[in-house]
Formats: structure tokens, C-alpha cells, sequence
């Protein structure tokens, strides 16, 4: 949370992806005055409501939506990716989704705006989100799983995770590997720790509040130009990454998503200095499938 960065969460069924993103939807900071304001004026074109909205949005679509219905119609009125601005857009079992939907998030994604309508009638609106999705490791999802076997072909692998291009994985920042929870493990632990709740959201809160007072917004939202000014790592944490760039292939995007990553993880950790540590972490979470 603490960047706004986009994420997908990647693993077995019932290890907790869709929880985790709901999670994340309680530790969302309170929507600013002018972020309200926004946001109310994008749901009043699709609502009809008439109060302010004060929570962040979270939008979680079916995977049967349509196109029109995710980025918005030709009669210019808002779709998901609008709706969700200033706050979260949660794709539950992102591969089950039609390809050419995931295709449209491909320029939302880049430009935090789309562009909708027709011939006579176009409309621009904002869509600021932060994308959280996930998706099983096969089409039965138990590939590599300790406790049910895969019955899937390399072929349907290799076809599952196809339903998901590379332009669009490339906008993803982290890719996360969620693993099953041991049962005796859920038992032990089956109370809610309003401390460990309130320290995290503290923690993302302070994390925002650095990044907007540096640069007056999220860390994952800075362009090329501000991303090599505000992000720059130290020399050898520089080094590592473009020898790290090199060997991993990764593209230019990926490299600058990788580095505003490292400046929010040492937001996180209060340090001023981009180091090797904070890039390594970053790399970590490129390209797990």
C-alpha cells in the first residue's frame, strides 16, 4: 500500500490472495478533501448520488465484465477504472478475464487517465488506481502445491498464463507468491491483532506522507524525469541494478518501476539513501511467472 504500487498476488487456491487484497482495502488512508471531491464527482455520473463520498474506492468486477463496462461506455459514462480512482481496483483471478478487457488497462495504467466515446461524443476521465490482482499458477491451481497434485500439461500452463501479455505484467511493480498457510499454523492464530492492524497503517500513512511532501504524491504515480531526480539509488545500489537490468532483461519500464519501488522501500525503513538493499528487495518481486 504504502506508493500506491500495483500488485499480483500469485498462488494455490484458498492460500489467502482475495483476502489479502481485502485487507488491503482496511489499510487505505482517509481520502483527502480534494480527493473526495473528485471522486465524488466520478461517482455522481454513474450513481446518481448526491452525497459526498468519503472512503476510498474499491472496485472488484466479475471477470465476465465487458469492456465498455470496465473502461467506460460510448455515452461517457465512467467505467470500473474511473470508479475506483483515489483508491483500489481489485481483479480477482485476473487470467478468467476477457483478453481484449485486460488489454484496454494497458494505457489507464500508464496514463492515469482514459479517453471514451464515440464519433461525436468523447469524454477524458480520471483513473488513478492502484491495480491488486491475482491468479492461480495453473488452470487447476495446484501447481507446486505440498498438498494436491497438478493434473494440468505444460501445454495448458503455458496457455493459462499466456491469457496475460507482457505489456500488461510489465505494469505490474510487485509480483508476489502467496503460499498455502499450514492449518495448525491458522489455528493458532485465529484473533486479530488490532496493534499489528493499526502499526501497518500507521506505517503506510507515515510512507505517503513522506512521498507527498518530496514530490506531493504517491511514489508510484512520478514519471521518467521526476522517477531519476527523487529516486536516484547510490552508486553501488546503481550499479547492481543495471548489471541486475542486464541479466534479467528487464525493459525500460521495468527499470523505473523497479527503482521507484526501491525509493519506497526506503521510505518505508526512513532512510534517505537508495542502497543495494532496497534495490535487491525491489527485483525481487519482478516476474515470478
Amino acid at each position: 500500500m504504502s506508493g500506491r504500487h500495483n500488485i499480483l498476488l500469485f498462488g494455490p487456491p484458498g492460500a489467502g490472495k482475495s483476502l489479502l487484497a481485502k485487507v488491503a482495502n482496511e489499510l487505505q488512508p482517509p481520502l483527502s478533501h480534494s480527493e473526495s471531491i473528485s471522486t465524488t464527482k466520478i461517482h455522481s455520473l454513474s450513481n446518481n448520488i448526491f452525497a459526498i463520498v468519503r472512503n476510498r474506492p474499491y472496485r472488484s468486477p466479475h471477470h465476465s465484465i465487458s469492456r465498455a463496462a470496465m473502461i467506460g461506455d460510448s455515452s461517457a459514462r465512467p467505467g470500473e477504472i474511473s470508479l475506483a480512482h483515489n483508491g483500489i481496483l481489485f481483479l480477482d483471478e485476473l487470467p478468467e478475464f476477457k483478453r481484449d478487457v485486460l488489454e484496454s488497462l494497458r494505457q489507464p495504467l500508464e496514463d492515469k487517465k482514459v479517453s471514451i466515446g464515440s464519433a461525436r461524443q468523447r469524454a477524458v476521465f480520471p483513473a488513478n488506481f492502484m491495480l491488486i490482482a491475482t491468479m492461480n499458477p495453473c488452470p487447476c491451481g495446484y501447481l507446486g502445491s505440498n498438498t494436491h497434485a497438478c493434473h494440468c500439461t505444460m501445454s495448458q500452463i503455458k496457455n493459462y498464463r499466456h491469457r496475460i501479455s507482457g505489456p500488461l505484467l510489465d505494469r505490474i511493480d510487485l509480483h508476489i507468491k502467496v503460499s498455502t498457510v499450514n492449518s495448525s499454523v491458522l489455528l493458532k492464530n485465529t484473533t486479530v491483532s488490532t496493534h499489528e492492524h493499526i502499526t501497518a497503517k500507521n506505517l503506510i500513512r507515515d510512507t505517503l506522507d513522506t512521498q507527498f511532501k518530496r514530490y506531493s504524491k504517491p511514489c508510484a504515480d512520478l514519471n521518467s524525469a521526476e522517477t531519476i531526480q527523487y529516486c536516484k539509488p547510490s552508486h553501488d545500489a546503481s550499479l547492481f541494478l543495471n548489471d541486475a537490468s542486464v541479466k534479467l532483461g528487464l525493459s525500460a519500464r521495468a527499470y523505473f518501476k523497479t527503482l521507484k519501488l526501491s525509493r519506497t522501500i526506503a521510505d518505508i525503513e526512513q532512510s534517505e539513501t537508495v542502497t543495494i538493499n532496497h534495490v535487491a528487495e525491489a527485483l525481487q518481486y519482478r516476474s515470478i511467472i
